[in-house]
């Protein structure tokens, strides 16, 4: 893009001014940023690659600290978790407590639950669905061996359980 000064270089420098609470923003070459008094701020290189491979030579003690700690019944390590994303045994939640509770804050913003919970259906309601499967089964099979009468009879059954 142009700058909007001089109209004429390639826009390299954005200018945000402020006045009375309204911030305006200015896109300027270098030669009309520099008439203003504005120098861009030096950038350095991005090198991180060096800092990442820095972190990895450094042993982290705290990850150390936390390998090491196992669960008492099953002698499964959080290590182990990470690798499987799987817990040895019932007994790894209350020995890695501390560690699922960070875990789950950061991957789901809160270590409680705040969503819908599990509610069993009802026992009627499980018995009226099952007489429906079988009364739908019935229905087929009385189609398919063409008893017409008796199928007739069980879609009027359907229809008062649906």
């Amino acid at each position: 893009m142009l700058c909007e000064n001089c109209k004429e270089r390639e826009g390299t420098l954005t200018v945000t001014t402020v006045i009375g609470g309204e911030s305006r923003k200015i896109l300027l070459c270098e030669k009309c940023a520099a008439e203003r008094g504005v120098e861009p701020e030096p950038v350095a290189p991005p090198q991180i690659g060096q800092l990442l491979q820095k972190l990895h030579q450094q042993p982290s003690l705290v990850g150390v600290v936390r390998d090491a700690a196992r669960c008492d019944f099953c002698s499964a390590s959080l290590g182990d978790f990470r690798a499987t994303g799987r817990l040895g045994c019932p007994r790894c939640y209350a020995a890695f407590e501390t560690s699922l509770r960070d875990l789950l804050r950061r991957v789901h913003g809160s270590a409680r639950h705040n969503g819908r919970q599990y509610e069993p259906p009802r026992r009627d309601e499980l018995e009226r669905q099952t007489q429906v499967g079988e009364l739908r089964l019935q229905l087929k099979r009385a189609i398919e061996a063409e008893q017409f009468e008796l199928a007739a009879d069980i879609r009027d059954r359907l229809r008062v359980l649906e």
